[in-house]
C-alpha cells in the first residue's frame, strides 16, 4: 500500500514479515531497530501505526519521519471501536475459523477478500496476533509531542473503526503533521489510496522527496 507512493517520491520501502501470535509487536518492534542503520521513514497501518509511532518515540534519533494510515486510537485503547472489532474477531476466529469469522462480519466484499488473504498469513496465530493489537496501549499525546519529523497521516472520512477524528487528534499533537483523507469506497477500487493520502501528508508535513526528510 505504501511501496509505490513511497516509490514515487524516492523512497525504497522494507516491510519485515510478521511473527504471529504473542510476539506480534514486540518483532515488529525489534525488525524496524535491525533494520534502521540510519535515521529512516517508519510508518504503518492501524496497529501498525501505533507500533510506528511507539518506535519512533522510543528512538527518536533513528527515526526521520513517520507515515501513518488509520491511527485507531491513543494511550490505553480502552473501548476504541478498533480494539473492540478485534477481540471480537479473535473470539470468532477461536469459534468459527478464519473463514466463519470472515462470513460473520458485516464488511464490504473487497473488504472481506483483504482481510482474507492478510490473516491467513497469520496462520495458527492469528487469534493471539489479534488480541494482542486490540490490548496494546498506543502512543499518548503527550509523547506524541515529543516527536519533531514530519508526520504525513492518512484518514478515511467513512471508516467507523479507524475515525477521522482520532487522525486529526494525532495530527494536532504531533509538532509536524498534516493528514489527507480518502474514503472506503475509493480505497476498495484503487488499493494505494491510503498510502498516497499518507505520503501526500508526509511531503505537506515537510518530508522531503528522495530524502529522508
Amino acid at each position: 500500500m505504501f511501496d509505490i507512493p513511497l516509490a514515487a517520491v524516492g523512497i525504497r520501502t522494507v516491510a519485515p514479515a510478521p511473527v504471529p501470535g504473542p510476539a506480534l509487536a514486540s518483532s515488529a518492534l525489534a525488525a524496524v531497530s535491525s533494520s534502521a542503520t540510519e535515521p529512516v521513514l517508519v510508518g504503518g497501518i492501524s496497529f501498525g501505526a501505533h507500533l510506528a509511532a511507539e518506535w519512533a518515540v522510543r528512538n527518536p534519533a533513528r527515526c526521520a519521519g513517520l507515515v501513518l494510515a488509520l491511527p485507531a486510537w491513543h494511550g490505553s485503547p480502552g473501548s476504541a471501536p478498533a480494539s473492540l472489532s478485534a477481540r471480537l474477531s479473535a473470539s470468532q476466529v477461536r469459534s468459527l475459523g478464519v473463514a466463519g469469522a470472515l462470513a460473520a462480519a458485516e464488511m464490504p466484499p473487497w473488504l472481506a477478500d483483504e482481510l482474507g488473504r492478510a490473516w491467513r498469513g497469520y496462520g495458527g496465530g492469528l487469534a493471539d496476533s489479534l488480541e494482542v493489537a486490540a490490548s496494546r496501549a498506543a502512543p499518548t499525546f503527550a509523547e506524541l509531542e515529543t516527536l519533531d519529523v514530519p508526520v504525513g497521516i492518512a484518514a478515511c472520512a467513512d471508516d467507523p473503526i479507524h475515525p477521522a477524528g482520532e487522525a486529526r487528534e494525532w495530527a494536532a499533537a504531533l509538532p509536524r503533521a498534516a493528514v489527507c483523507s480518502t474514503r472506503l469506497a475509493v480505497v476498495g477500487t484503487d488499493p494505494e489510496a491510503l498510502g498516497r493520502a499518507a505520503v501526500l501528508a508526509w511531503l505537506r508535513a515537510g518530508g522531503r522527496p528522495g530524502g529522508v526528510e
